[in-house]
């Protein structure tokens, strides 16, 4: 039987490195933690931290626990993707494990606030690989009024920590342009089906298969 005649000549596609940024209390950690159930090839970058295990996390699954030390000895080395001291502890992405990821085909989530995203970009600028992968997604919300009802109604903060976090919030939003997409949060819903539809058209992209 004679062959027939392929039209188009792709490779594979790159797989995508998801950065997710959002001031506290637009639900991003809800939002990613509705993309892995929905889209099975996208897996989390574990995070290392140097802040002790909470009950019932684990090693491994949770984060990677570290101590100061050893954290601060693989910044030397120049082994994070991105990193950050928050509130006296530190938390940064292994390069090992978001590559690691990559190299199976897997989709990669990191849930990480806008310090770490611009260092992602800023590695992405040297590395063309993560460079053709990467797509960022900053999650808003409609007024300061919407954020300040969500933190109260999860109740978790005292009066001093929700204006640190407003404070902080205020600050983030002003760097929504520095990303490829913007969600501005509605119900959990229709959060979930916008980042979908963000990453199946990145998916579609023609320069992640050329």
């Amino acid at each position: 039987m004679e062959e027939k005649e392929k039209l188009f000549e792709v490779v594979k596609p790159q797989p995508l490195v998801i950065v997710l940024s959002a001031p506290s209390g637009a639900g991003k950690t809800t939002l990613c933690n509705n993309l892995l159930k929905a889209e099975k090839n996208v897996e989390r970058a574990i995070t290392c931290t140097t802040r002790p295990p909470r009950t019932g996390e684990a090693d491994g699954v949770d984060y990677y626990f570290l101590a100061q030390e050893e954290f601060e000895q693989k910044i030397k080395n120049d082994e994070f993707l991105e990193f950050a001291n928050v509130y006296g502890n530190y938390y940064g992405t292994l390069k090992k494990e978001v590559f690691r990821k990559i190299e199976q085909g897997k989709d990669v989530l990191l849930n990480i606030d806008v310090q770490g995203a611009a260092s992602v970009r800023e590695a992405s600028e040297k590395d063309e690989k993560l460079r053709r992968s990467l797509v960022s997604v900053f999650v808003g919300v409609e007024s300061l009024d919407v954020l300040v009802n969500r933190l109260k109604n999860r109740g978790l903060d005292d009066e001093e920590t929700l204006k640190k976090r407003l404070c902080l919030a205020k600050e983030e939003i002003k760097h929504w342009k520095e990303y490829d997409y913007l969600i501005i949060s509605a119900s959990m819903e229709e959060d979930l089906n916008r980042l979908r539809a963000i990453v199946n058209a990145e998916r579609l992209s023609v320069r992640r298969i050329i």
